[in-house]
C-alpha cells in the first residue's frame, strides 16, 4: 500500500544546464520531426522501428494532440538551453515522456524517448534522465520508475544499465513492431529508496554536487 501522497507530473518546464524540457505542445511538431528524421534513431527501437519513421511533422502533431489527451501522459520537448557545440539555443533535440502513471501504486514509466543523433554520447541523456527521475521521486513521490527498451536496442540498455537501474528481465512477444513483427521488451526500474545512489552517480556524470 502507498502510504505517501503521490501526485502526477505538474506541467512545469524541467531545467537544467544544458537542456530544458518543457510540455510538448503542436507548433513543437516541426523542430521534433527535424531533430529526428534520421534513420539511425529508429534503427533499434524507437517510435515502433524503421516502419515507424514518420514522414512529416504532422505525425509529431497527432502523437502531441494524443498524448495531451491522456490521462496518464505527461509528454515533453527537449531544448538546448544555450548555444553551445551541439547548437543553438531553444533548439529542439528530442522527446521524452512519463507515463503510464499508476497513482495509487505509485508507479510510473519514463520512456518514449528520442534525440538526435547529433547529442549521442554527450550529456544530453544524462541531464534529461536526472531530471526526469527528479521530478518524477523529489516532486511527484513516485516510489517507482520504470524504463524499458527493444531487446535489439543493446546502445538503450547499456545507457539504462549505465543509470543505475536495476535489470528486471525480459517481456517475450511484447508489443507489435510498426512493421509488424514482435518486439522482445528489457524492463529496467529505479526504486525511491535507491534514488540517491542514482541521483548522485548522475550529479558526478554531470559534474556537479547537487
Amino acid at each position: 500500500m502507498v502510504t505517501k501522497v503521490v501526485t502526477p507530473p505538474t506541467g512545469e518546464p524541467l531545467i537544467g544546464g544544458t537542456v530544458r524540457l518543457d510540455p510538448s505542445v503542436e507548433s513543437d511538431a516541426p523542430g521534433l520531426f527535424a531533430a529526428l528524421d534520421d534513420p539511425r534513431v529508429y534503427t533499434s527501437g524507437f517510435g515502433g522501428g524503421p516502419a515507424g519513421r514518420p514522414g512529416s511533422a504532422e505525425h509529431w502533431a497527432r502523437s502531441i494532440r494524443s498524448s495531451a489527451a491522456a490521462t496518464d501522459r505527461m509528454s515533453y520537448t527537449v531544448r538546448l538551453v544555450a548555444d553551445s557545440d551541439l547548437g543553438a539555443a531553444g533548439q529542439i533535440i528530442g522527446t521524452s515522456s512519463l507515463g503510464d502513471i499508476l497513482l495509487e501504486h505509485g508507479l510510473v514509466h519514463l520512456g518514449w524517448t528520442g534525440y538526435s543523433p547529433a547529442v549521442w554520447g554527450t550529456s544530453v541523456n544524462a541531464e534529461c534522465k536526472y531530471l526526469l527521475l527528479r521530478h518524477a521521486f523529489e516532486d511527484c513521490g513516485f516510489g517507482r520508475v520504470k524504463i524499458q527498451t527493444d531487446s535489439i536496442n543493446e546502445r538503450s540498455q547499456r545507457a539504462i544499465a549505465k543509470l543505475g537501474a536495476t535489470r528486471e528481465g525480459v517481456l517475450r512477444r511484447h508489443r507489435v513492431r510498426a512493421d509488424g513483427t514482435f518486439r522482445d521488451t528489457v524492463v529496467f526500474s529505479i526504486l525511491d529508496t535507491e534514488w540517491p545512489r542514482v541521483r548522485d552517480g548522475l550529479l558526478e556524470r554531470l559534474g556537479r554536487t547537487g
